[in-house]
């Protein structure tokens, strides 16, 4: 019998060295004969692999972020005397940005984002237009189920709008508009009332999301609960939506209503800047996700960071951009240990919280 040829023998039966991975965990995932739970699922995503393993990283992320106390770091020389007192120090938590586009709340992620702020579980959010309109428009009547399938020249005729398996009827927007007109209006008598005094202002989209979610009045709505618990909301592009439309409408009847981005930028960075520690979590890419990275740049960058999308970097865009690019602009700290899960959000989120934010309140 003809021996194996040596090339063969190399190439194929080449010799582990696995000195490396004697710490390292085996691959292995859950077990339902013995644990049918949710925790039980959940407990064995990190050494399922692929993005299982990164959500079960992005639970310890998160962890992380929430165990943080400033007592944990040393007093530096130039510290302020209002933090070198012990107790001070083991109640000072680092701030934890939420960022998430306008299809999160259009679909049912909405609840797990009340559920947080309704808890004071974080201390920042940013959002799109679309991310506050239709928090209070669910306020007023439902989104209801579709089909990605449901074609557009079928819709169109019946005012029936597709947000991806979603519809919501056109007579919602028209009940938000008849609820958001009167606002305005009122909105702008204030302003009109303080001009040419010391008093004088001009409404941000922060102060305006605010006001809105005291107008709205109902414990279901996101924003309610952010002016409840004072938990600012920041919006750069408030006009890119319904709200904007509205404005737009607002300024032929009474023109001169002026929506102050400038001192948001303001607020937004020294949300930032004055905090020990900062975390971000950030749900979708886009708008939300540099803006808020770009608050963390004024700080040196976030200590903690957890990313969830689907985008993907081969384009070079902000959106599918991986974390370390982050890290090369200062926006996340070298230090830091960020996660992204590569997945859509309203699967993995609310894993994540379930294990984190409603595990462990």
């Amino acid at each position: 019998m003809a021996a194996m040829p040596g090339i063969v023998a190399a190439a194929v039966l080449q010799k582990s060295d696995d000195s490396e991975l004697k710490d390292t965990a085996a691959c292995q995932g859950p077990d339902f004969d013995k644990d049918r739970s949710l925790d039980g699922l959940c407990a064995k995503l990190l050494t399922t692999g692929f993005q299982a393993t990164n959500i079960g990283l992005a639970v310890k992320e998160i962890e992380r972020m929430r165990a943080w106390r400033l007592s944990d770091v040393p007093i530096t020389e130039n510290e302020d005397d209002d933090f070198k007192s012990p107790e001070v120090r083991r109640n000072t938590k680092a701030k934890i940005f939420l960022a998430y586009t306008s299809n999160m709340i259009s679909s049912g992620v909405r609840e797990v984002i009340r559920y947080l702020v309704q808890h004071k579980h974080v201390d920042v959010l940013v959002t799109t237009g679309g991310g506050i309109e239709e928090d209070l428009m669910k306020c007023l009547a439902p989104h209801k189920m579709g089909d990605f399938a449901l074609r557009g020249k079928d819709l169109r005729p019946k005012g029936l709008n597709r947000i991806g398996n979603l519809l919501v009827p056109n007579d919602t927007y028209c009940k938000f508009e008849d609820w958001l007109r009167p606002i305005l209006h009122a909105m702008h008598d204030e302003v009109d009332a303080k001009a040419n005094t010391d008093d004088a202002f001009h409404w941000t989209p922060s102060s305006m999301i605010d006001r809105f979610g005291k107008e709205i009045d109902d414990p279901s709505s996101v924003y309610y609960w952010c002016h409840k618990n004072q938990i600012p909301v920041f919006c750069p592009a408030i006009t890119d939506g319904s709200i904007g439309d509205m404005l737009y409408f607002h300024s032929y009847k009474r023109p001169g209503f002026i929506v102050d981005i400038a001192r948001d930028i303001r607020l937004i960075n020294d949300e930032a800047v004055k905090a020990k520690a900062t975390g971000m979590i950030i749900i979708g890419g886009g708008l939300v996700k540099h803006h808020t990275c770009n608050a963390n740049l004024m700080r040196n960058g976030a200590n903690f960071a957890v990313f969830v999308n689907t985008g993907q970097e081969f384009d070079g865009s902000d959106s599918g951009a991986r974390p370390d690019e982050a890290v090369s602009w200062g926006k996340i700290r070298m230090e830091a240990k960020p996660v992204k899960v590569y997945a859509d959000a309203t699967l993995a989120f609310p894993l994540i919280v379930s294990q984190t934010f409603a595990k462990r309140p």
